[in-house]
């Protein structure tokens, strides 16, 4: 039987791997519908135009976020080490915090307007839908290796500042007539320009926050499940025996010469059980063990 620790960072592995391997492929899916679609009566931006579009935009980089977290994930699995850097946590709330706001663009403002069937039919169906609600879920429920900071929170707004910046150049600046975007989105034709930023902006900073809150909520619930497994598991235990048994079984199971020492891993396990035990210390007696002959 796998050491319980082990198979429940196992899991929140495999998890998060299956949800960011599903939002890439139909990222890629969606993005490829508009690339080979030439021509769409409803819709001016196809082709490589499609690219003037902050959903599409929006969809490549939470694509490109989950995707950064496959080798993570991939090496969790064959180490029984699964650990995303704090940057990718962060990076994913930037990311995911778009295609949210992508998300309920589409839901509240442009469906309305031009009918639920159309917004989320075709390619749409996989950019104004299936994606940004997929990344949400895997986002709050499957990553939970870094509480997200207010700070950095913050650093949500920037692709969509960035976005809104270029929108409001090409549109309102240059126009259309002399070479820029037509207001496909309406933000500045259909209603007064600072009407469209008082609404907008706001929305990205509740659904930052928002992202942000539901993520660390999910996290600090995982951790504590975690905590009471281990104390359950290794509660009244001598905890440096269980990690020295638990690098031997590693290294049977794992077959591996050079070890990967899980030292997020042991630290939970000291922190929920109690001992005296020191981080390094832990960590040293894994080493030790998976290097005995």
């Amino acid at each position: 039987m796998k050491d319980p620790a082990i198979r429940s960072n196992r899991m929140q592995c495999l998890c998060a791997l299956i949800g960011a391997c599903i939002v890439a492929v139909c990222v890629t899916i969606g993005v490829t519908m508009n690339l080979v679609t030439l021509y769409d009566e409803n819709f001016d931006h196809m082709g490589l135009r499609t690219f003037c579009m902050f959903t599409v935009n929006s969809n490549i980089l939470a694509g490109l976020s989950m995707m950064l977290c496959l080798p993570y994930t991939i090496d969790g699995l064959r180490t029984g080490n699964y650990h995303l850097p704090d940057w990718a946590v962060v990076l994913m709330h930037v990311t995911v915090t778009g295609v949210a706001l992508t998300f309920l663009v589409s839901l509240f403002i442009l469906a309305p307007v031009k009918g639920f069937t159309l917004i989320f039919s075709g390619s749409r169906f996989f950019l104004h839908g299936v994606c940004p609600v997929l990344s949400i879920v895997t986002f709050c429920f499957f990553i939970n290796s870094h509480l997200v900071r207010f700070r950095e929170a913050t650093l949500a707004l920037i692709p969509v500042l960035v976005y809104g910046t270029v929108y409001f150049i090409m549109v309102v600046v240059i126009g259309e007539d002399r070479g820029g975007w037509n207001d496909f989105y309406g933000f500045a034709t259909r209603v007064p320009i600072w009407v469209s930023l008082s609404v907008l902006l706001p929305a990205a900073c509740g659904i930052a926050l928002l992202l942000r809150l539901s993520h660390n909520i999910c996290c600090i619930r995982r951790r504590e499940k975690d905590a009471e497994l281990y104390r359950t598991a290794y509660g009244g235990q001598d905890l440096r025996q269980v990690i020295a048994d638990m690098a031997r079984s590693r290294k049977k199971d794992l077959k591996l010469k050079n070890p990967t020492v899980p030292i997020q891993l042991i630290t939970y396990m000291i922190q929920s059980t109690g001992s005296d035990l020191k981080p390094e210390e832990g960590a040293r007696i894994y080493f030790d063990a998976w290097m005995e002959e």
